[in-house]
């Protein structure tokens, strides 16, 4: 993994279990619970990545992954008093940027790792959005990626230009922050502009009909 690789991977899984410790604070969840929330939500998505690719589960190999999502999770609970006075809006930022960064680091190890284009994006899409799913389960909410929100797109968008760049041999550090700023900028866009795909909706007809 290369020193910009290894450093965007810190940042997302800091950003994720940031995110996770907040939802945490919402809930009111004791220290073991917010370091649970934490934690599946920085590590989950790339944990069912490993698996199908069936390759070494990355934390279980490099365990300072776990302190470093021990020590956000901490760290948060002590500067952090009141979590619901933190605006809604900021979690969904800091779920952003780890939504855009694991997309795009996520398709990377895949493609490293020999799997197709295709495989590469819906593996980084799974990387980016699977941990704020379980989140959300843990927390009995509907998972963003359910909603009408602009969510998976934005990792498919992210992983989609990721792969068209190393196909046509872009240098990898531009190839990753094109990347991910795409992602990420479609992702706050949606969020400032409260941008949403249409629901599909099946009108049920009245008796009179």
């Amino acid at each position: 993994m290369s020193e910009l690789l290894f450093w965007l991977d810190i940042f997302g899984i800091i950003v994720f279990a940031l995110s996770g410790a907040l939802m945490a604070g919402r809930y009111q969840l004791d220290p073991f619970g917010v370091i649970v929330l934490a934690s599946v939500t920085a590590i989950g998505g790339g944990t069912i990545r490993d698996i199908i690719l069936n390759t070494p589960v990355f934390w279980v190999e490099q365990t300072y992954y776990l302190w470093i999502i021990s020590a956000t999770a901490l760290l948060t609970i002590v500067f952090i008093r009141r979590p619901k006075r933190i605006p809604k809006r900021f979690l969904m930022i800091a779920d952003a940027f780890g939504l855009a960064l694991f997309a795009v680091l996520g398709t990377e190890k895949a493609i490293s790792l020999g799997t197709s284009y295709t495989a590469a994006v819906v593996l980084g899409t799974i990387t980016g959005v699977a941990g704020g799913m379980i989140r959300d389960v843990l927390c009995n909410v509907i998972p963003m990626i359910l909603r009408q929100e602009i969510y998976a797109t934005a990792a498919a968008l992210g992983g989609a230009l990721f792969v068209l760049m190393v196909h046509l041999q872009v240098p990898e550090y531009i190839s990753i922050i094109v990347a991910v700023s795409s992602a990420l900028t479609l992702r706050l866009a949606a969020i400032y502009w409260q941008v949403s795909l249409p629901a599909f909706q099946i009108l049920e007809q009245s008796d009179k009909d």
